[in-house]
């Protein structure tokens, strides 16, 4: 296991719980197929489930922004972005995994371990060594002590993280390549909040990877996608004050890579170096100087807000620096 780089808050409550889940899973589009992925589960019964007694908030609202460099959202004026940096807690000298690519990426950020660990090296439907994780993630963690879970995925290659059970919904575009806009995914997330309130809501857009790729990182296009990506967000934090309520949740916005030229995946700076913002109920407004951050930090610090212990083999740490001193709160 790493080190941890700071120190680690003491565990609170008890360990999470077994349970024995009964899905209803609609996946259509698996392989080569056209059409989306869907994954549905039935409600588990919280009658069996004790949450957890202390915690920084009972709602958080994870946004991936593929492809996002730190140094893009001034350069770009990217002005919610803008916004949370100042309202909130944030570092613009995190760090990625190596290899720097999707979906390894975001296996880390979501199961707070490695690629030696995880063993997610692929990054693509046509290479896929399988069609769902076996180990934890923040979506079966936080659900297996009682919390609702949803995930928004723009890329078909996500499919391997919509394990059932683990998400009270989630869906993703089919097809070997499939890819949806930022603009159309968060319109998705704003229909599902009408009705539903996720208490972990994960949110991938995708559309600085996508220009990145076309016309270069740091080029005009990949700009007009960083302000295209960061005008959903303002839509979605829109639709999550109507849905929890205006300081009812905690935000945590990061990338999976950065890029450089045409591509990314290196060890080079430009690749692995990215944004880590935390916004909203119980942060602490200010840069985060001298915390070293990874990607894989973020699950374990979705688990802590939520009065989560994290399992025993995660690597990752909370970043509890950006936050202020837990105490506990009435469920919201």
């Amino acid at each position: 296991m790493r080190a941890a780089s700071r120190s680690t808050p003491a565990r609170r409550g008890p360990s999470a719980v077994p349970v024995a889940i009964l899905t209803l899973t609609a996946l259509t589009g698996l392989s080569g197929c056209a059409g989306p992925h869907y994954v549905l589960s039935r409600p588990l019964d919280l009658a069996n489930l004790t949450a957890p007694a202390a915690s920084v908030t009972r709602n958080v609202v994870l946004v991936s922004i593929d492809g996002l460099r730190p140094d893009a959202i001034d350069r770009f004026a990217a002005p919610t972005l803008q916004r949370l940096m100042r309202e909130g807690s944030y570092s613009l000298s995190a760090r990625t995994i190596v290899p720097s690519k999707t979906l390894p990426s975001h296996t880390s950020m979501l199961s707070g371990e490695p690629p030696d660990q995880h063993g997610v090296l692929w990054n693509n439907v046509t290479s896929a060594r399988a069609d769902v994780v076996e180990f934890s993630t923040v979506f079966s963690v936080a659900r297996a002590r009682g919390y609702r879970t949803a995930a928004f995925f723009s890329k078909a290659k996500f499919f391997p993280l919509q394990r059932p059970g683990t998400l009270d919904y989630s869906q993703a575009p089919g097809g070997w390549f499939g890819r949806w806009s930022s603009e159309r995914t968060v319109h998705d997330v704003r229909a599902y909040l009408r009705t539903e309130r996720p208490n972990v809501l994960f949110v991938h857009l995708s559309d600085p990877d996508r220009a990145g790729h076309s016309s270069g990182w740091m080029s005009d296009a990949y700009g007009r996608a960083v302000q295209a990506a960061d005008a959903a967000l303002g839509q979605l934090l829109a639709a999550a004050d109507e849905a929890y309520g205006a300081g009812y949740y905690s935000v945590l916005v990061t990338a999976d890579h950065g890029g450089h030229g045409y591509d990314h995946g290196t060890s080079d700076a430009r690749d692995v170096t990215i944004p880590w913002i935390a916004w909203g109920r119980g942060v602490n407004a200010g840069i985060l100087k001298n915390v070293s951050i990874d990607t894989i930090d973020t699950a374990p610090t979705v688990l802590w807000l939520l009065g989560v212990e994290e399992p025993e083999g995660w690597d990752g740490v909370p970043v509890v620096e950006a936050f202020h001193p837990l105490t506990p709160t009435a469920a919201d």
